[in-house]
Formats: C-alpha cells, structure tokens, sequence
C-alpha cells in the first residue's frame, strides 16, 4: 500500500472535502474502508486473504455526489477505478452482455496505470533518446543552414575536423549540445519530418465466452508470433514526432511482464469497481419479462460481489478483495427488491442527502474545482475576467434549487446547465472582448435567466 493509502479516515475525509460539499456519512463510509485496506495488509500472513472488502451501497437521487465521491476516493487511493452502469446488462437480456467484462475493463485500466508510472521513471531518459533520434529525422539544411556540406573543404568551414581515416567528421559533442539546445527552445517544433513508429496494436479477434459475453482473443500469441509488431511510417510536426518518439522510447526502458504482475496485483488488491444504478436491475421475485433479466443480471454480478476467479487475456484476476461501491436512486425499487445473496455483499448501506439551496451556493464556491473557478480560468485565457458577487451566487443557488424543484431533480448537475446558459453571450463573444472585467451581479443572473427560470415550459428545454 501507498503511503496515500496510508491516510487515516479524518485525513480521507478532509481530502474529500476539498472536492465535495456535505455527505458526510457517505464520506466516513468510503474512508473506513480505504482505511481497512491498509490495516488488512498489516495482519499475518494466513489472516490476510480471509479478510474481505466490505463493500457500500450509497443510496440517494442523482447528481448528489456519488460517483464523484467514489472517483476522488480511488485518484486518493491510487487504485484502479472504473465506473459501470448495472442498466447496461440489461439492454439485450442478461445473457447478451457479460458482466465479467468489468473486471476486464478494471485491469486495462490499471495496466495504462501502471505502465504510466513507470514511464514517469524513466521519462529524462527517455527524452534524451527520443531526442536524439528526433534530430536524425531532421534535414541538414534545417540543421545546419542551407549551406550543403558536399565536400571537405565546405565542411571544414563548418567545424568539420579530418579523422584519421581521412573522412570529415564533426566535433560531434558541441554539435549535438547546439542542436539539443535549439530543439528545447523550440526552434524545430513546426518542421514537418517523417518518423516511422510502432503501429497498431496485435490482431485480436472475438469469441464467446463460457458465460455468454463476449471476448477478445489475442491471435498474436495463439499462432506464436506470425503477426510481427506493425510499422507505420507518417509525417508529423516535430514537436508531434518527438513526443511519439518519447514515448516508444520510455516504453523499451519499462519491464512490459513486470508492468503487468503490477497491474494484477493492483486490480485484485487495491480495484475498485463503481455500479451504479443498480436500482434499475431491482426487479420482484418471481415475476417474468424484464424482471427476469434484471434478476439474471443481479445473479450474474452475484459471484464476482462473492468472489470468484475472472480469465481476462492478461491472466486470471480473483475478485475478492476489488472493493464494490454500488449507487442507485432507489426512487421505485428499494435495497429489499435485491436478491437477498446480492444485498448481503454490501452490508454498508449510507444514505446520501439531496442538495439544498445552501449547498448550491457551497459547491459554486467552496471546492478547489469549482464551477466558479473553472468559468472564471477558462474566460481569463481570453483576457476576459470574471468576477462573481456573493448575492449573484446566491441568486444563482436559488434559480437551480427552483428549477430542480418544479422539475426532475438532477442535483448539482443543474448548475452545470444554469451557468452555460448564464455565460453563453460572454463564451461566445470573449474573443472579440479584448482585454475586460465583466461583473455578474444579481441583477445580471435576473436578467439571464430570470424569465426562463419563472417560464416552466421554457425551462425544461433549456435549463
């Protein structure tokens, strides 16, 4: 475990609430368990694997932070994460989609992961190659000016010194150095140069599954090599052409099988895996049609919650210890409409609270990524700066808490389209504004949005 990992649940919690207004419980939940990670890894030996993840059903209606607090909790732990809608099993039966594909999905991810660490690692080293074989692409006229170095004469004004062998050659240290400097001052950076680069990734061909779905197969390794890495020559930018260089360069310095136990280990010891809207695969027992296939789908799901062993093309992944945090509105189905083997895999239940007006005006504020904060550094790029008052806040708090109201309640995703629409004229316009301070007050919110909020025909289309 990482000493981020490491953090004590007040620690977890305090991280999160630089991200996420209120839901506290749902906060004390995840870091508890995140915290029993870490404390599951310093017990014995033969208690270690008897100690299972208690998974967390989060229950409350959408855009109330849900899967933000999962998403934050996993770049925390620096866990593989990834989120899968439950509904989607359902969309052509519960046999035409095979749930283990998560699992698949989870160690792709941790590969890229894994593999973009270790490339961090070497990243020096690897720039220096790629600069180095980046400089060869370029013409010597682009190098060295358009003087042609045909002869020894020529070359010999060029610092070119005869070696032993009577061949010109070039002081090869300070013209290499010169070069590099050039490049990094991004003298070479629009030259157009043709590289030649790894193609393609190895043929992969689908098949079913024992269990319904389906899978890919890599052919590469089935018919033992036939199918040599790809080589694809193409002309790019300089600066396109050594970052693609680099990273060719970074990928021979990792250990490719070494990245790839890593990434194993992390998908069954540290995954994380989000469902969400699993109240839509909540059917009643014994009923038939689409009830049918959200049970099979709960049954299914049933012995990777378990704990089961899952083939993926990179090898076999157990499943017991990957942490499952699943969400859902539960607005019509309730936790009790699960099979009772499912419900009893996440004995954590927490209930997460719906968004008042107040708690608008907190998230427009209070976190480091707030929606404030983004308008106001995406507009300043166009030396456009805005400059929110704290009774616009308010007004714009109070606008999306009234449409969620007399609407669907989508949470804070309501600002998100209140405050498009607020900033429409001055997104589009910013270009042409030069350089400018524009100043939302209340009365610039009321003017804005005032009669579409008020309109409710209106503002179900645009807000």
């Amino acid at each position: 475990m990482t000493a981020v990992a490491a953090l004590t649940p007040r620690e977890i919690v305090s991280e999160l609430d630089r991200y996420i207004v209120g839901q506290k419980k749902a906060k004390r939940a995840v870091a508890i368990a995140l915290r029993n990670r870490w404390r599951r890894q310093q017990v014995s030996d033969d208690l270690r694997d008897e100690i299972l993840p208690k998974n967390i059903l989060m229950i409350g209606p959408t855009g109330v932070g849900k899967t933000e607090i999962a998403r934050r909790l996993a770049r925390l732990a620096r866990a593989p994460f990834i989120k899968v809608e439950a509904s989607k099993f359902t969309e052509v039966g519960y046999v035409g989609r095979d749930v283990e594909s998560m699992i698949r999905d989870l160690v792709d991810f941790a590969i890229e992961m894994v593999r973009q660490e270790e490339q961090d690692k070497v990243r020096t080293r690897a720039r220096e190659a790629a600069e180095d074989r980046a400089l060869k692409l370029l013409p010597s006229d682009v190098k060295f000016g358009k003087a042609a170095f045909d002869d020894l004469e020529r070359a010999a004004e060029s610092g070119f010194v005869p070696g032993a062998d009577g061949v010109a050659t070039r002081r090869v240290s300070s013209e290499t150095e010169d070069l590099r400097r050039r490049l990094r001052a991004g003298e070479f950076d629009d030259v157009e140069v043709e590289v030649e680069t790894s193609g393609g990734a190895n043929p992969f061909m689908q098949v079913f599954s024992p269990r319904g779905g389906m899978e890919e197969m890599d052919l590469s390794s089935m018919l033992g090599g036939m199918f040599p890495p790809k080589k694809s020559r193409k002309k790019l930018k300089f600066k396109d052409a050594l970052r693609v260089l680099e990273d060719e360069e970074a990928d021979k310095m990792i250990d490719s099988d070494a990245v790839l136990a890593e990434a194993l280990r992390r998908s069954e010891q540290d995954g994380i895996i989000f469902l969400d809207e699993v109240d839509k695969i909540a059917g009643k027992h014994g009923g038939s049609g689409p009830d049918v296939s959200r049970e099979g789908v709960q049954r299914d799901l049933l012995p990777i919650v378990e704990g089961s062993q899952v083939r993926t093309k990179h090898g076999v992944v157990r499943t017991d210890h990957i942490l499952f945090i699943a969400a859902g509105a539960f607005h019509i189905a309730k936790p009790s409409d699960l099979i009772p083997e499912l419900q009893g895999r996440f004995p954590i239940r927490v209930e997460l609270e719906s968004l008042t007006e107040h708690d608008f005006v907190r998230i427009l504020t209070e976190p480091r990524n707030s929606l404030v904060k983004q308008y106001t550094a995406m507009l300043a790029t166009e030396k456009v700066h805005l400059r929110f008052t704290a009774d616009a806040i308010a007004e714009l708090a109070r606008i999306a808490a009234q449409v969620n109201e007399n609407l669907e309640n989508i949470g804070a995703r309501r600002l998100h389209t209140v405050l498009e629409r607020l900033l429409d004229e001055i997104s589009f316009k910013a270009p042409e504004m030069q350089e400018s301070e524009v100043v939302i007050d209340r009365a610039y919110v009321q003017m804005g949005l005032g009669d579409i909020a008020q309109d409710a025909d209106l503002s179900r289309y645009i807000l």
